[in-house]
């Protein structure tokens, strides 16, 4: 295969990451969106371009590697998609700065839905300062505009950096309103996030919680131990218990992999089925789940679409030669639960009905970026 001509700046950082990302060695989604974050910020600090389309085709073509890498890791080319929009917001906010303001405001209906809620604005003077020299395409210095911009977008990735590290607090800090003493809480497989939230409920509620086992990958085994160790009453079960046990159960409590934007998502093996017999019972179902994890895709395909495949030999071992040769074995590793089964997105952003997902993936991406 020939070389690229023309280079990605931070390329070994890219392809480092790349690599990575095909050999499945980042696990979680939470750090492989905090990797691809320090890498962009590294492109972005070599990058050269004299405008900022030429910027944007650099961290497209960086986004579409990574993402190219990993399809099914969807926080990947999530945490693109904010960069990008964050870099544009800080870009445009830098150009009205010299930019005559007219007196004259035009309110239209689309105005009004495409608006999203401000981004918190980092004080300081320095910033409108650096902006006001602002020049692209300067024949005469073509590095101007890089070097004047560049301060700007750092702080605009740091935004997204600051909030994927403290995602597990801001999603946290409403459990208390969420958990009521003396309730039974179900939770499926080890999500970090649903474990902050039962920790953080269990400083000011006494509760117990029942954690399915997930098999074949018995990831529920590392829950129980985490909520048992921080003092909360839990017990662990099959997942074929999770009927039987749900007419006792207050709420179900989920973590998911990806959110997608009809508000259904796609979550650990067994979330379809406690999901389902939540519903039989009328009992709500609670998502906790940080923003990094919209993802502007719609269930295209068929309820495997979006879906990854584990090792089937957990399911059924090679030992069972004749068994083996008669049989296809499955082993799907997530789930796609619809938006009619879920009742509530706890984010760090707030609560949020399946509705109004599409809302929140408006004011986190920017339509242009939906394909990378």
């Amino acid at each position: 295969m020939a070389p690229d001509p023309t280079p990605i700046p931070g390329h070994k950082a890219v392809e480092t990451l790349v690599a990575k990302l095909r050999r499945r060695q980042i696990v979680g989604s939470r750090q492989a969106a905090l990797e691809t974050v320090l890498v962009l910020r590294q492109v972005v600090s070599k990058a050269r371009f004299s405008n900022i389309q030429q910027l944007i085709v650099i961290i497209r073509e960086a986004g579409r590697r990574l993402v190219e890498a990993q399809p099914k890791e969807h926080t990947v080319g999530n945490t693109v998609r904010r960069v990008l929009h964050n870099i544009r917001e800080e870009y445009h906010s830098a150009v009205k700065v010299s930019a005559p303001t007219s007196s004259r405001n035009v309110y239209t209906i689309s105005k009004f839905v495409l608006q999203g809620q401000p981004r918190k604005q980092t004080v300081g003077a320095p910033k409108s300062e650096t902006t006001a020299t602002l020049k692209e395409d300067d024949p005469d210095d073509p590095d101007s505009f890089a070097r004047g911009i560049k301060p700007i977008l750092m702080e605009a990735i740091q935004d997204v950096l600051d909030e994927l590290e403290t995602v597990y607090d801001n999603v946290s800090k409403t459990a208390k309103d969420h958990i009521h003493s003396d309730e039974i809480i179900l939770t499926i497989g080890h999500s970090r996030t649903v474990e902050a939230f039962l920790k953080s409920a269990g400083h000011t509620r006494n509760y117990t919680v029942i954690v399915a086992e997930t098999a074949p990958s018995y990831s529920g085994h590392d829950m129980a131990r985490a909520l048992s160790a921080a003092g909360i009453s839990t017990f662990l079960v099959p997942d074929s218990s999770i009927y039987a046990i749900m007419s006792r159960v207050n709420k179900i409590i989920l973590g998911a992999h990806a959110i997608l934007a009809n508000g259904g998502l796609v979550a650990i093996t067994g979330s379809l089925l406690a999901a389902t017999a939540a519903r039989a019972h009328s009992t709500p179902v609670v998502v906790c789940a940080g923003q990094f994890k919209l993802t502007p895709l719609w269930n295209l395909y068929h309820d495997y679409g979006a879906l990854d495949f584990a090792d089937p030999s957990s399911v059924l071992g090679f030992e069972e030669g004749k068994l083996v040769e008669r049989v296809d074995v499955v082993n799907p590793y997530y789930d796609y639960v619809g938006p009619e089964l879920v009742d509530v997105f706890i984010t760090n952003d707030g609560d949020h009905p399946p509705s109004s997902v599409y809302r929140l993936i408006k004011e986190t991406y920017d339509d242009d970026d939906h394909e990378l």
